[in-house]
């Protein structure tokens, strides 16, 4: 059993709305702060086109582990203020600080013991926090690049290609139609643009995160980080090269565990046969992949034992 209450704070103006969830017993309680991927996601990790849950089930796992949670709505999703589209991706560090600042002022949270776990871009947003110099006791990267944003968005686009249905295939032979290319010349138009917001053919992009994304390193502020780490990804991500654990262990400052899922994909579910974007909308009917929240799991409580 677990008690949720909410949590707000402020950033930049914008009131941030969260939920921290409290494992039974008494406090002060070890505490995570669950950091999402990108896009307009509310606390529990669900974008309206497409519930994906993945905050909403680590905390649940933490909380019968006997740890605490802090998971919170983006600018302009779900009760909190502000409006999504120009916000930024060191927007999104700053927003993660003022939630770790409100955990690191709460009476239930045991402030030795404050870890940051992210996703996606929460994994980046984790690591950029973490090399400010915030005190956090360790930090859980799952499904993190190590690799400059632009070249990740080329991989991205190369791996998801030969998965697109055989007629959208087809139809890019026919028309001759280089789709790396394609994205790449996109992504310049982006970095050439200079407001929040732009459009790319009918649609609005968020220009200021994706030029702050695209140019974001994190090899150097891995570099900066002496925090213990847990870098956890699939083999059948198709968003981040699975690569990128052994350069997330060469390149940060303190220790580091890996850990390489079988079958596991981008959105933390098991995925057979060939690596598929298509098949995220069925298998996100399943919760978080037991693999995935046990290694998180055992290793936050394996750092808290170390802390008492």
């Amino acid at each position: 059993m677990s008690t949720d209450r909410e949590l707000t704070f402020d950033s930049a103006g914008h009131r941030l709305v969260g939920t921290l969830t409290l494992p039974d017993g008494p406090g002060p309680h070890p505490t995570a702060l669950l950091l999402p991927g990108s896009g307009p996601l509310n606390r529990d990790g669900d974008h309206r086109r497409m519930r994906l849950g993945i905050q909403r089930d680590l905390a649940a796992a933490l909380a019968a582990a006997g740890i605490a949670t802090l998971r919170y709505d983006r600018r302009g999703v779900g009760e909190s203020s502000g409006r999504f589209l120009p916000t930024g991706f060191h927007d999104n560090v700053d927003d993660a600080q003022a939630a770790l600042a409100a955990l690191d002022a709460d009476a239930d949270v045991d402030s030795r013991a404050l870890f940051l776990v992210g996703h996606s871009e929460g994994a980046l947003t984790a690591t950029m926090l973490a090399a400010r110099g915030v005190t956090t006791a360790g930090l859980v990267l799952l499904s993190s690049s190590a690799r400059q944003g632009a070249e990740v968005l080329r991989w991205q686009t190369a791996q998801i290609q030969p998965s697109l249905p055989a007629p959208v295939r087809l139809l890019l032979r026919l028309m001759r139609t280089d789709l790396v290319a394609k994205v790449s010349r996109n992504h310049e138009k982006i970095l050439a643009s200079t407001g929040d917001v732009t459009r790319i053919g009918v649609q609005r992009i968020n220009a200021k995160w994706m030029r702050e994304f695209m140019r974001y390193d994190p090899r150097p502020d891995l570099a900066r980080i002496s925090a213990p780490i847990l870098a956890v990804t699939g083999t059948k991500d198709l968003q981040v090269d699975p690569a990128d654990l052994t350069l997330i262990a060469e390149h940060a400052g303190g220790p580091v565990q890996t850990r390489l899922l079988p079958d596991i994909t981008h959105v933390l579910r098991h995925q057979p046969g060939r690596a598929s974007l298509g098949a995220y909308r069925r298998e996100i009917r399943n919760p978080v992949d037991p693999a995935v929240t046990g290694a998180v799991v055992d290793w936050l409580r394996a750092r808290v034992a170390e802390l008492t």
